[in-house]
């Protein structure tokens, strides 16, 4: 439970960032910051990459039904995570912060306010935010801990690494 304040974190740099996003920005016209990083407005009524973003509306209520399903799991988990699991703990925090700030976007506007614009010469990734970067960053830890409990695994049967 103590990992609830990072969660917190990641929803209040989330929903700061997108606010002042959307009061700044200009809709798809992009701020130059570094030569592979611009500053653009984006909405996203769909979930990564844009999927389902023209689906007609309904997806609205799929992917904001979706979030409250996975953190209503991922806090059952987290509160039976021991102590010693905080690798468990961080990485759910994260996701439950990223869902939750996207979740909030779904719910008041419709769609996801994206701004991040990481582009190599004219191929863009597709435009992101800070919710997204957490719920990424949480899944590649899990990914990382389920690798290392595979490892722990293998040795401590004897077969090595």
């Amino acid at each position: 439970m103590k990992w609830f304040w990072l969660s917190a974190v990641v929803l209040l740099l989330d929903q700061g960032s997108k606010l002042l996003a959307d009061a700044r920005l200009v809709f798809h016209e992009p701020v130059p910051l570094l030569p592979f990083f611009n500053l653009r407005l984006a909405y996203n009524t769909g979930a990564a990459f844009s999927f389902l973003g023209n689906a007609g509306g309904w997806q609205r209520w799929f992917f904001a039904g979706i979030s409250v399903l996975v953190v209503g799991v991922l806090v059952v988990w987290m509160r039976r995570l021991k102590p010693e699991q905080w690798q468990l703990s961080l990485a759910f925090a994260l996701i439950i912060g990223g869902a939750l700030g996207n979740l909030i976007d779904r719910l008041v506007y419709g769609h996801v306010i994206d701004f991040i614009d990481v582009y190599y010469k004219t191929w863009h990734w597709p435009t992101f935010n800070i919710a997204d970067s957490a719920i990424t960053l949480g899944a590649g830890l899990l990914l990382l801990d389920a690798w290392a409990a595979h490892r722990r695994e293998k040795q401590a049967a004897g077969t090595g690494a």
